[in-house]
């Protein structure tokens, strides 16, 4: 058995010693592969292109993402004193929620199973580093 009696950190496992900030939406009923798809289009933007992108995306699940991404730049300017400028999002991922199952009545006193899936939003926004803003104006 472990004697180790501290949890380990969310934050430490998510950024290091790096200075950001992250957000968790958790049980969004909406299937994981749906979220994911809106996710892979923001990935690696940086955070206010991504609002915009977000903001006018046809898909239903850009919704929840947009809220997301918005709390996580919120916590990074509050906590950690970062400038919404700067940030990008580093990290982006979709994790499986809990799974409601119900039943569907079906021909001959059957059922079929109805799987409603939710899933679990992580967001971390980073500030670019020096060197990388200057790659970037030099490219």
């Amino acid at each position: 058995m472990s004697t180790n009696t501290e949890r380990p950190s969310r934050r430490l496992r998510l950024l290091g010693d790096r200075p950001g900030s992250y957000a968790i939406a958790r049980h969004v009923r909406m299937s994981p592969t749906k979220v994911r798809r809106v996710v892979d289009i923001v990935r690696g933007m940086d955070v206010t292109d991504a609002l915009d992108t977000l903001k006018y995306a046809p898909q239903a699940a850009s919704e929840p993402v947009y809220k997301v991404v918005a709390s996580a730049v919120a916590n990074a300017e509050s906590a950690e004193q970062l400038r919404a400028d700067d940030l990008y999002i580093s990290q982006a991922f979709v994790d499986e929620g809990v799974t409601l199952r119900r039943i569907r009545a079906r021909a001959k006193g059957s059922a079929s199973r109805i799987l409603k899936r939710a899933s679990h939003i992580t967001v971390v926004v980073e500030p670019r580093s020096a060197e990388a803003t200057s790659k970037k104006k030099g490219a």
